[in-house]
């Protein structure tokens, strides 16, 4: 069964739980960490300060899309391994209330499993992102502000 992202709804593992989502291009495996420090894949993709996580597959899936690299997109299942803090770039520019889950830590994730069945935005929604993306940047405006 193809998993279709929808917009502000959290994702729920085979037993009905809430868990925690990361989308990336890095190959990784149960068991391995998630850091910051990396590059980041917006803005001037300076080392990150944080590790960006939700409990929505929309955001994921935002996040496996968008992120730089010639790899597949991957959704992992993640747990946090330290405190978090909600994610302000989301919540207090675009979505008050936080309604797409989205986080933030310092802390290393830990990779507890994978998504492999998600399906992408379409090809139309993920273009309007990009230039959506490019337009802020030409602007000047960072997408994440750590």
């Amino acid at each position: 069964m193809t998993t279709t992202p929808r917009p502000f709804e959290v994702w729920t593992n085979e037993r009905g739980e809430e868990g925690f989502l990361h989308g990336t291009k890095a190959d990784r495996r149960p068991g391995d960490p998630i850091e910051p420090g990396f590059a980041s894949n917006f803005g001037k993709r300076e080392a990150a300060a944080f590790v960006y996580f939700t409990a929505t597959l929309d955001a994921a899936t935002w996040g496996a899309e968008l992120a730089i690299g010639e790899g597949r997109g991957r959704i992992y299942i993640v747990e946090p391994t330290g405190p978090y803090e909600d994610d302000p770039n989301l919540t207090d520019q675009r979505f008050p209330g936080n309604p797409t889950r989205s986080y933030r830590t310092r802390a290393p994730l830990r990779v507890i499993g994978e998504i492999t069945d998600w399906q992408g935005h379409s090809p139309e929604q993920l273009q309007a992102m990009k230039e959506g993306l490019a337009r802020l940047e030409a602007q000047g405006i960072e997408a994440i502000d750590e």
